[in-house]
């Protein structure tokens, strides 16, 4: 006798949620400011094998993540972003849940690291305690400067700058002509610490910004100021995106001005807002965290 839909559902949800109740998975869950290791949830290898039939055990392998959505703050309070890979040899008694290691991950975005080797050594204590021996963690900071296809249009990145006493509260006021009499042809300029907060459900959106600009030259320490003020900024990618544009345009009067935001995917999918005042194209490279 064939099972009703119904059946077949709850006969899935049962084996799904039986060796992951803890879980937060499918629960409303809040972005922490504060590091905090304690949101890293651990399961039994033994639990999720037991639903595996016929179970013949692998004699080598491993449990690699790549992380896109990594960032932390240097001794002086400037945002650093990067990428992790994590591996977890089949070794360990314990797998990590995903939900609460993007959690964890996102909570070390407020906290002070003096370097990424510190912060790949915290990730590492943090995941061998939960799970044991057998874990790995390397950090891969941004390196890439490049974010335009053609060679006109390479763009400044601004994360290099010496910038300190960051604020993280958005800031028109950060935007400041550098000197008036200086006027620029066709700028770009660059970031990768772009960071908003969806206003629905709390979750961090990390991007890169394009700025392509003529007209008085943009005082480039203020503008990484000003990027960064978007770190607790609530806003769907296209209202931050025309909130910098407008931001920008009012403060600084450019003559053209393009602003793009290259953000990173959630469910498979990624959103690139742009707005100009003018149709010249800007060309970009998809980016390393997409």
């Amino acid at each position: 006798m064939a099972r009703s839909d119904n059946e077949i559902k709850n006969k899935k949800h049962k084996n799904r949620s039986g060796y992951a109740a803890d879980s937060s998975l499918g629960k409303t869950s809040d972005y922490q400011d504060d590091y905090n290791p304690q949101l890293l949830l651990a399961i039994g290898r033994e639990n999720y094998r037991s639903t595996i039939e016929a179970l013949s055990i692998a004699t080598y392998g491993a449990d690699t993540w790549q992380c896109f959505e990594l960032s932390w703050l240097n001794r002086h309070g400037l945002p650093q972003v990067a990428c992790a890979t994590i591996t977890v040899s089949l070794t360990t008694a314990y797998i990590v849940e995903s939900k609460s290691l993007k959690l964890y991950l996102n909570s070390l975005h407020h906290q002070h690291f003096a370097s990424a080797n510190e912060v790949s050594a915290c990730i590492q204590r943090d995941l061998s305690d939960l799970l044991g021996q057998g874990v790995a963690v390397t950090v891969y900071p941004s390196t890439e400067k490049n974010f335009a296809t053609d060679v006109p249009y390479k763009a400044v990145l601004l994360d290099d700058l010496d910038v300190r006493e960051c604020s993280y509260t958005r800031d028109a006021r950060l935007l400041v002509i550098d000197e008036p009499l200086l006027v620029v042809e066709d700028e770009h300029l660059s970031s990768h610490l772009l960071r908003s907060v969806c206003p629905i459900t709390n979750q961090p959106d990390w991007g890169s910004l394009t700025i392509r600009y003529s007209g008085s030259a943009i005082q480039r320490e203020g503008l990484l100021r000003y990027i960064v003020s978007f770190r607790q900024h609530d806003g769907f990618h296209e209202q931050c995106v025309e909130q910098i544009y407008s931001d920008v345009m009012n403060q600084c009067q450019p003559t053209h001005l393009t602003v793009c935001a290259q953000y990173t995917r959630r469910g498979g999918i990624d959103i690139n807002p742009t707005r100009s005042n003018h149709s010249s194209p800007l060309v970009l490279n998809r980016l390393w965290r997409q």
